[in-house]
């Protein structure tokens, strides 16, 4: 089968943006992102755009909207993706099996999320679709409240870890300040992370606000070109390895501290790819709320369930440790928009493999790893990374 690889890209701040919607982020990084890979519009043989909205914007039919502002791309064939939390990686997923199997040769990714325009209250409703509402509606703080309960279970059977998640929170704090792209670029520190106070105070317990992922606008994109595509331009970061593995949707139908989906998707990436995870240089996680990270740790087979505290305590995950676990700041620092979170975290990886990550980067960083997940580990995608050329 044709490797697709990544050949360029462009990324918005994330943050409170004055763009007023998700057409106009996307303009931003539609062009730039073509212009990064040196390919012209011209080239494009299909568009493919990661937006959720489940009701941040009246307006759908995204994927129509990138040629809005590009009118080059009007008749190039494009599509929309969603899958929750996941959308981005979805969309880019669908362009990586379009190039590889043989369809065309050069491909677009665009994600991109407007939410701060919208009320907390409906925010926070919106972000419950991706759970499953037949069952977990009514659960109040909405999806954080989805993962308030989950640290609730995990606390329940393994002890109280608390302490961890602030810790976990204050790296990536610390992180993010290097982060030129990131929505909170301030170091809080252990000690704040971990008080309850005015300004940190319990979002759904145990969950304080420094627990929880920001609420953000921004964009993202990608261009994926074929081998031959490739070879011809400055840049080829190809995929040793990505797996895409599910989960039921209901909690009440699985074990929900144990995140099966991405430990599955982890070990096929794994086996794939022909590797362990200390032979990563870092991994890039979906960090949606602290106890996510802490259960992810296990998930990828860095520790037994229930020992992921000890990835934290042995400063394991630390941008100096034996494996940097979100040098860009992770969704806690950087943001999360939901449509482009998945296409961000791609890119942060690429930046790291290119040498060009600036103050977040990783020493010789040479393979990379990526987890990105809908919902609360329903949609698992993995991603392992290297620079081709």
């Amino acid at each position: 089968m044709t490797k697709a690889a990544i050949v360029g890209w462009s990324h918005t701040p994330f943050g409170k943006l004055e763009d007023p919607d998700v057409e106009a982020l996307m303009s931003r990084v539609t062009g730039e992102a073509l212009a990064h890979a040196g390919v012209g519009a011209a080239e494009v043989d299909g568009i493919f755009v990661g937006v959720m909205n489940a009701g941040f914007s009246p307006q759908g039919f995204e994927g129509a909207q990138v040629a809005l502002t590009m009118p080059e791309l009007a008749h190039t064939p494009s599509v929309h993706l969603e899958n929750a939390c996941a959308t981005g990686s979805a969309a880019l997923y669908a362009a990586l099996d379009f190039v590889e199997a043989g369809r065309g040769r050069v491909a677009l990714v665009v994600g991109a999320e407007k939410m701060t325009a919208t009320p907390l209250a409906q925010t926070s409703d919106i972000l419950l679709n991706a759970s499953y509402r037949k069952e977990e509606a009514g659960i109040e703080a909405g999806f954080a409240g989805v993962f308030g309960r989950i640290a609730q279970g995990y606390f329940q059977r393994y002890g109280d870890r608390s302490e961890e998640l602030a810790r976990i929170a204050a790296k990536n704090h610390k992180n993010g300040v290097a982060n030129p792209y990131a929505q909170m670029r301030k170091d809080l520190g252990y000690e704040f992370c971990n008080t309850i106070s005015d300004k940190n105070p319990y979002v759904a317990a145990p969950l304080r606000r420094t627990d929880c992922s920001l609420i953000s606008d921004g964009a993202a994109a990608i261009v994926i070109a074929d081998p031959e595509v490739a070879a011809g331009l400055d840049r080829a970061i190809g995929f040793r390895a990505r797996q895409h593995a599910n989960d039921i949707l209901p909690l009440s139908r699985r074990d929900p501290t144990a995140f099966a989906g991405a430990r599955r998707a982890w070990e096929r990436a794994r086996e794939e790819a022909g590797i362990d995870m200390y032979d990563l240089s870092f991994v890039e996680t979906h960090d949606c709320f602290t106890i996510a990270e802490l259960i992810e740790y296990e998930a990828m087979g860095l520790a037994a369930p229930g020992d992921g505290y000890k990835i934290v305590r042995e400063g394991i995950a630390e941008k100096g440790g034996k494996l940097p676990i979100n040098p860009s700041g992770g969704l806690k620092s950087k943001g999360h928009p939901v449509g482009a979170t998945g296409v961000s975290m791609h890119v942060m990886a690429c930046l790291q493999l290119m040498g060009e990550a600036g103050d977040m980067q990783v020493p010789d960083a040479k393979l990379a790893g990526v987890f990105n997940m809908g919902g609360a580990a329903v949609a698992n995608y993995v991603s392992i990374l290297e620079r081709r050329s």
